[in-house]
């Protein structure tokens, strides 16, 4: 085959090799730049075709796995981008950053915490202000860490997982609404743990199975304003968050091997669903959840 043959036809199964990560560990939130083997945020391989030309896109987590992917997507689509992270993960957005201006479309760097209610709402006011506009939210953030007795989980905890993971979802949404013309899309990153809760996860399972129907309830609210709401939920994907306690350390070898594929995911492979559900070829998808898991079977 040639080139753009190998590009085009490819086997699901052998397109990344399966990985057997090292036991390893981070402290939070994860950083890219330590995580072994590394992942594919789609800097090589992802390509555009103008699906997202003059679009401004405010994405929450931006400076790694998942939410670093469909910020270089939307970039090599033609978007416009506004990354949020922590500050303590600079050193990821900043690669990150570099690849987006590469593509000659704005990257504005915009660190916080989100657990702060008052930075949600500057963040997206800094956003409007710094890329002229916003037509794209994508909530991605957010914090898992597991927790092998319910009775050792502290109120803490439990308070941080929902402050990053929903609460800070549902106050940028409220801010940017006032913002968002007829055509605009918010993408909310659920989670396979929504469906089938691990054990150990029980506060951040929760977390996803309630940004789930928060997508489905507010893609109806919003619907007649001509603004779609959806949401992707990935499977096991290959993040710095699976070594900074979001996994067993034991179980970091065999990460992604019980699916169909028989591997883990990447998050260059999950960004084109955000890119789907945020172009126009998606007009008539509302109140959505695009599964994103290498064939688990869900509910």
């Amino acid at each position: 085959m040639t080139t753009q043959d190998q590009l085009s036809f490819q086997d699901p199964v052998t397109r990344y090799r399966q990985i057997s990560p090292p036991e390893q560990d981070q402290p939070e939130p994860g950083f890219d730049a330590e995580i072994t083997p590394k992942a594919d945020h789609g800097e090589e391989s992802y390509r555009g075709t103008g699906r997202l030309e003059g679009r401004k896109a405010l994405i929450t987590g931006a400076d790694s796995g998942i939410g670093a992917a469909v910020a270089i997507a939307f970039a090599r689509e033609g978007a416009d981008v506004a990354l949020n992270y922590l500050p303590e993960e600079e050193e990821d957005a900043q690669h990150i950053i570099d690849v987006i201006r590469q593509t000659g479309q704005k990257a504005i760097a915009l660190p916080g915490d989100l657990r702060d209610k008052a930075f949600c709402e500057q963040l997206v006011e800094d956003t409007v202000r710094e890329l002229g506009g916003l037509d794209a939210l994508i909530n991605n953030a957010g914090k898992q860490v597991i927790s092998e007795d319910v009775t050792e989980l502290s109120d803490e905890k439990w308070v941080e997982t929902y402050e990053t993971n929903i609460h800070a979802m549902f106050r940028i949404t409220k801010a940017a609404l006032k913002h968002l013309p007829a055509g605009s899309t918010i993408v909310n990153c659920t989670s396979i743990q929504g469906y089938n809760p691990n054990p150990v996860l029980v506060d951040y399972a929760s977390t996803k199975a309630a940004i789930n129907n928060f997508s489905k309830g507010l893609g109806q609210q919003l619907a007649p304003k001509g603004i779609r709401v959806n949401a992707v939920a990935p499977g096991p994907i290959w993040t710095p968050i699976q070594p900074s306690d979001g996994q067993p350390k034991e179980k970091l070898p065999h990460f992604g091997q019980n699916t169909p594929l028989g591997r883990a995911g990447q998050p260059a492979e999950i960004a084109p669903a955000f890119v789907f559900l945020t172009s126009p070829e998606s007009s008539y998808v509302v109140g959505e959840t695009l599964h994103v898991n290498g064939g688990i079977p869900t509910p």
